[in-house]
């Protein structure tokens, strides 16, 4: 691409470097901010500025939130004794679609998989263990994608599970195995919440 405007061309180059956008589109977006009259290149601007500079992690679920406590750990609406694991926010946001779950979450950070270099100490394993001793936890959801790296997840907090007194389920698998959670219709995944079987760890 030949560039009248170097200003233009670090726009584009800058918009290219989200996934799923190539410079193409990247292009039509910068071209159509500059067309803009409503200051919304401004609005944007001022928007992703605060994505690196407000916002926070929740220090109990490590979800995505704007103060140190996210407002679902917060509401106390919610039951306090079941914890839903998932691996991202963006599951987070999946589950609340479906309504039908009115616990409590963790947000992993990812997944156990050591051919990328990620143990159990590159998540938030112990935090949730520190959640469930010092919360009246009785049970945990697995809401982990079912990979292998998911399911090697799934087994590792089991194992650490296995000699308290609390309930560990997974989702049912109406979400197809090798499958993102996040990709799941609504209603798939409000099914598996609902349907959710216990997990046994095998000696």
């Amino acid at each position: 691409m030949n560039f009248s405007s170097k200003i233009l061309e670090e726009s584009v180059t800058a918009l290219s470097s989200l996934p799923g956008i190539g410079r193409k589109s990247a292009l039509r977006l910068a071209l159509h901010l500059i067309q803009d009259n409503s200051k919304k290149a401004m609005k944007i601007s001022a928007a992703l500025t605060r994505l690196s500079t407000d916002i926070c992690k929740c220090k109990t679920c490590c979800n995505i939130s704007d103060s140190d406590i996210c407002n679902i750990c917060s509401n106390t609406i919610r039951k306090s004794n079941v914890i839903c694991v998932v691996e991202t926010a963006r599951d987070v946001m999946a589950i609340e679609d479906t309504n039908q779950f009115n616990g409590r979450y963790h947000v992993l950070g990812g997944v156990i998989s050591p051919l990328d270099g990620i143990g159990p100490a590159d998540l938030s394993i112990d935090l949730l263990l520190n959640r469930i001793k010092n919360e009246s936890t009785n049970e945990l959801i697995m809401a982990i994608s079912p990979t292998i790296e998911g399911e090697t997840t799934i087994y590792y907090i089991s194992k650490l599970m296995k000699d308290m007194d609390i309930k560990v389920s997974v989702i049912a698998r109406g979400v197809a195995f090798g499958g993102d959670l996040e990709y799941a219709d609504e209603l798939t995944l409000g099914r598996s919440i609902v349907s959710r079987i216990p997990y046994n760890v095998q000696s």
